[in-house]
């Protein structure tokens, strides 16, 4: 409803019809050969075996530390097996059960069967329940000294000589409540239960406080699930103080493959070639025959493609321009992407994005001739004339220069880049590329909405200088956001308030020659600061702009408002929907409409430019000076001093950073 208010109905539907749109990869439990691996991999090599958290595909790219060897005499039909064991061996560890000891599982689907195979390798006595007959059956092939539907806490009670069970593990998945019930009854005083499945949670205080009964949630694979540095950029826990691991669950459930100790294979009631899967997937959403662990197979001598033809490439033309896409994430797909392809010259040619899935289903969709997981098929293709990269923050800088030494023109999605360095090596790119250089363009789209354009043209007369002040209702994200991440995402005020730097520079007419940089500070303030800052900044005509970028406030406040002042004349832009201003004591409407940042205008830009070869659409010195204005702002932040942006060589850009230090 927020985003219903601030961009319109027909924007917000167009979005969520986007987002429920976008395909998603099914399964995490896999195995198979590596057949390369990235830089700084030390841990395997091509051939290996592994079992991996990479989701159902021929080839799928895994961190690191979601993958394990997989040791001699375990086959890969087992070791399929290994993360899904994973859940349940991090069950078994929190219930924390001691040899001898007795063990009550509710739910005998996959995860409460190898639940019940790890506890009987560890010496514990299992008992199992489950509404399926069969399932029990089976549970006692795994090890279960007893398993039936219809287990009561009293039948515990008896099985145990009085005592109840010194854990309880709820491996089961329905709404109902109930599990939870029965754990209560079933578990002795001071015993403990684990969640590991999905059941409903209205706990009764009373048998766990009359108990003094621990409840435990466990959380899927281990200490490191969900926590980005750990599973994308492969930072190990120190053994001595986080013992396992997600991977290092892998690594114990494979080891207990390999030793006879675990035996997943009467798990194991379907196999299905990958050419067939439709139905596996249909054999579970019927239920027409019993089914547990369904093996999908694949050719071990499939040739590995890169890409995809949908249709025959147009034959290039001198009135059209062919486009090359990198990236194809959310605000790509749902916002630049579908205005790029509404402009007539555009020739759709190959988008790329380093899985392939979102290039497949999006490259189909809005009509390009190729899909492909490989970049160099935009850079080297002699078709492609502009190349558009809307990858993650930390590629721009390499991918820019690429472009540019291959001749062709960039688009490339705010920011440029993240530090001088990459700023330098953008600069001397584009200098190596002489006479066969493109345009190149960044995504500062404010500047070309009908509300700026409209400020801009009313102020066109004023010769004295202004005072402008932007002001971003950013909204929190989360510190673990890959945006905050200063090398990945840059922080938000590379990764955002740019934009209003950018337009800053616009109104004013003159590119920013000091900055300096403010945020909260003291013992209550979060984790990350910087995304609540002001940010002064001098023009090189005598202007100056403030801009106050601030995630503390409330997303359904408007998200941004500009006021300009000077000669005697105030402008405001309330959220790129209207523009007014006050002049002698009157009020004016400059413009309204729909919320327009201007995204299509400035993708019109950068196409006439291409078409007609006359200028860049916003100049280079303004480009430089505001990506070198939102890195030292953050510079000053650290510092707590200003910084001037000298834009007139890269040597003078060099001798900044030194002094930066």
């Amino acid at each position: 409803m927020d985003k219903v208010r601030q961009e319109g109905l027909r924007n917000t539907i167009q979005q969520i019809r986007e987002k429920l749109d976008d395909p998603m990869p099914l399964g995490y439990c896999s195995a198979g050969t590596v057949l390369t691996v990235g830089a700084g991999v030390q841990e395997f090599k091509p051939g290996d075996h592994v079992a991996t958290a990479g989701p159902h595909a021929e080839v799928v790219c895994v961190p690191k530390n979601m993958c394990a060897r997989i040791p001699d005499g375990v086959s890969f039909e087992e070791a399929s097996f290994t993360v899904l064991g994973s859940i349940a061996l991090q069950g078994v560890r929190l219930a924390e059960l001691n040899l001898g000891e007795t063990a009550f599982v509710i739910g005998l689907g996959l995860v409460g069967q190898i639940a019940v195979g790890l506890l009987n390798a560890a010496g514990v006595r299992v008992i199992g329940t489950d509404l399926d007959p069969a399932k029990c059956e089976l549970a006692k092939r795994m090890g279960a000294v007893e398993a039936r539907p219809g287990i009561r806490a009293s039948d515990v009670d008896q099985m145990t000589h009085g005592l109840g069970a010194d854990a309880v593990l709820i491996t089961a998945s329905t709404k109902s409540n109930g599990p939870i019930d029965l754990a209560a009854g079933a578990v002795r005083q001071k015993g403990r239960v684990v969640l590991v499945g999905v059941v409903g949670l209205e706990l009764d205080r009373r048998p766990f406080y009359f108990k003094e009964a621990e409840f435990v949630v466990s959380c899927s694979y281990g200490p490191g699930r969900y926590d980005s540095q750990y599973e994308e950029g492969g930072l190990d826990y120190p053994a001595a103080y986080v013992r396992w691991t997600e991977q290092r669950n892998m690594q114990a459930l494979l080891g207990l493959m390999s030793t006879g100790k675990l035996d997943v294979k009467p798990l194991i009631s379907h196999r299905f070639e990958i050419e067939n899967a439709k139905s596996a997937y249909d054999l579970i959403e019927s239920n027409s025959e019993p089914y547990l662990g369904i093996i999908l197979q694949y050719c071990e001598d499939t040739a590995v493609e890169r890409s995809v033809q949908f249709r025959p490439t147009v034959k290039k033309s001198t009135v059209t321009i062919s486009i090359g896409c990198l990236g194809a994430g959310n605000f790509a797909r749902m916002t630049l992407l579908p205005k790029l392809m509404g402009i007539p010259a555009v020739e759709p040619h190959v988008l790329c994005t380093s899985g392939g899935l979102s290039a497949s289903h999006c490259g189909k969709k809005l009509g390009f001739a190729l899909a492909s997981s490989d970049e160099q098929d935009v850079f080297d293709s002699d078709q492609v004339d502009a190349v558009f990269v809307l990858t993650r923050h930390d590629q721009h800088a390499r991918q820019v220069s690429q472009g540019l030494l291959n001749g062709k023109h960039v688009f490339v999605e705010k920011p440029l880049c993240l530090n001088v360095e990459e700023l330098i090596g953008i600069e001397e790119s584009w200098k190596s590329a002489g006479d066969s250089a493109g345009i190149l363009m960044v995504g500062f789209n404010r500047r070309f909405s009908p509300a700026a354009k409209a400020v801009k043209k009313y102020y066109q007369d004023v010769e004295c200088p202004l005072t402008v002040s932007i002001r971003f209702n950013a909204g929190a994200i989360p510190a673990d956001h890959w945006v905050q991440d200063e090398e990945a995402g840059g922080g938000r005020i590379i990764g955002e308030a740019c934009h209003a730097i950018d337009l800053a520079t616009y109104l004013i007419g003159s590119p920013v020659s000091r900055v300096f940089a403010e945020s909260i500070g003291g013992p209550d303030a979060p984790g990350i600061t910087d995304d609540q800052c002001f940010i002064t900044l001098r023009h090189e005509n005598g202007s100056v702009s403030n801009i106050g970028y601030l995630a503390g406030g409330d997303k359904s406040f408007s998200k941004e408002r500009v006021e300009v002042f000077g000669g005697g004349k105030v402008c405001v832009i309330d959220d790129f929907n209207s523009a007014e201003s006050w002049f002698q004591g009157k009020r004016k409407r400059l413009w309204k409409g729909n919320q327009d940042k201007g995204h299509l205008a400035e993708l019109v830009a950068f196409t006439d430019a291409i078409k007609t070869g006359f200028g860049l659409p916003i100049s280079w010195e303004e480009i430089r000076a505001t990506t070198l204005a939102s890195i030292l702002a953050v510079q000053s932040l650290r510092e707590g001093t200003p910084f001037s942006v000298v834009t007139e060589s890269v040597s003078e850009t060099a001798r900044i950073v030194k002094q930066a230090g």
